[in-house]
């Protein structure tokens, strides 16, 4: 198997992704934003948005199932439809019904869609293009969905501002209508599985062999993946929960003005992701999946400037920079390591299985982020005075996470 990168096919993969990932990431700015600007209720929002993320969880593993079963170029323009589908309804509804409930529901739908979406994007790279290309395709993947991520809260911002919530949502359904349509042409090679017994059955077996093939076929597998999890509730959660405490609630940043500069230092997360996806293409031929631990003892060290900036000096604005910068630096490398490893899976894994591997990595890999979010949520709260305690906690941590990550590194042939 020879395949050009640019083909056809996996052009018009990536060109969906640009629609319906921009569409994905304003719409999922744009409903929350409207919920809080609605009833005020920060309570409310946080447990809106805790349940919109629980599908997400709950489908990612069925995702990948499916994936395996089922043409995966079907299963993009059936999700893609069925987006277009709910976001109109939720528009047509929305002035009828309790508005509360309508919008919690339709997070649930879309963050649902969203989790068992994404296993069947990962697991087409392999039957699209080489294995030679795989760092550089999921580069792209990668660098797309960082720059949606970085544009569109933008340009749902800008949009909601001028003409309120219901233009953005017609626009997100055509959005997905386009994506939908385009992905008819992709043509993606697909070898029917045999099914036996039910589809419980079905879901029972196919689960195990998943865990089975991480566990015990490739166990170095299932130590990234351990790792992964790690990186999640010890770095990813830190920074995810510190960043906009510190911003906004710690650092003396002028108030209102705060709100301002967090929404600047999430851009240069996306920023960062962005970079480090466009640095993965680039040099994706150079980069060796043994050295890989290196990337995350860079992020590691990362962490203990923004926690040793807040002893030295007292200047929020200073602290401000520093952490900021450090984010956006542990961004880059964080992204190269996710795009390797992903790379690594999928040129490991029988192609019977690659999207249930993905989907059982993705799954677990995300059940991990709450988690640390709760702690450091504790954490922080406990430590309040002395916040810089808990991010060179959260640096120690992920350091030892990070040496360990280079030990299993070296195991890979």
């Amino acid at each position: 198997m020879n395949q050009k990168l640019c083909s056809k096919d996996f052009t018009l993969v990536v060109i969906g992704q640009i629609i319906s990932l921009f569409g994905n990431a304003t719409i999922r700015f744009a409903l929350p934003l409207y919920l809080l600007n609605l009833t005020g209720s920060s309570a409310l929002y946080g447990i809106v948005t805790a349940c919109a993320f629980i599908p997400a969880i709950l489908l990612s593993p069925i995702g990948g199932i499916v994936a395996d079963r089922v043409n995966k170029r079907n299963i993009m323009v059936v999700l893609d439809f069925l987006t277009a589908a709910i976001i109109a309804a939720f528009t047509l509804l929305m002035n009828g019904i309790n508005i509360v409930v309508l919008l919690t529901i339709t997070m649930m739908l879309l963050y649902g869609i969203a989790g068992a979406y994404q296993p069947s994007v990962q697991a087409s790279i392999p039957a699209l293009v080489s294995q030679d290309k795989f760092m550089a395709a999921n580069s792209i993947i990668n660098t797309i969905s960082s720059f949606a991520s970085l544009m569109g809260p933008v340009l749902g911002g800008v949009l909601y501002s001028m003409y309120g919530l219901k233009p953005i949502l017609w626009v997100c359904t055509i959005c997905f209508l386009t994506s939908a349509v385009m992905e008819i042409f992709i043509h993606i090679p697909f070898q029917r599985q045999v099914s036996d017994g039910g589809i419980w059955q079905m879901v029972k077996t196919d689960f195990t062999e998943s865990i089975h093939f991480i566990r015990k076929d490739k166990p170095v597998i299932g130590k990234e993946l351990l790792v992964i999890c790690g990186i999640n509730l010890f770095l990813s959660a830190m920074i995810i929960v510190g960043l906009p405490y510190m911003i906004t609630e710690v650092l003396d940043l002028g108030g209102v003005q705060a709100n301002k500069f967090y929404g600047f230092a999430e851009g240069a997360l996306a920023a960062g992701g962005l970079a480090g996806g466009i640095c993965a293409g680039i040099f994706a031929n150079k980069l060796r999946i043994k050295k890989s631990g290196s990337l995350i003892i860079i992020c590691a060290l990362c962490v203990f400037p923004m926690g040793i900036a807040p002893i030295l000096v007292s200047s929020g604005m200073i602290n401000y920079i520093v952490m900021t910068v450090c984010c956006f630096v542990i961004m880059i490398f964080s992204t190269i390591f996710m795009v390797q490893m992903m790379s690594f899976v999928q040129a490991e894994t029988p192609q019977n299985l690659i999207g249930k591997v993905i989907a059982v990595i993705l799954t677990i890999s995300m059940c991990a982020q709450p988690l640390g979010n709760a702690l450091y949520g504790v954490l922080f709260e406990i430590c309040k005075g002395f916040e810089y305690v808990v991010i060179l906690f959260s640096g120690v941590v992920s350091l030892v996470i990070a040496v360990s990550t280079k030990n299993i590194s070296k195991q890979i042939l």
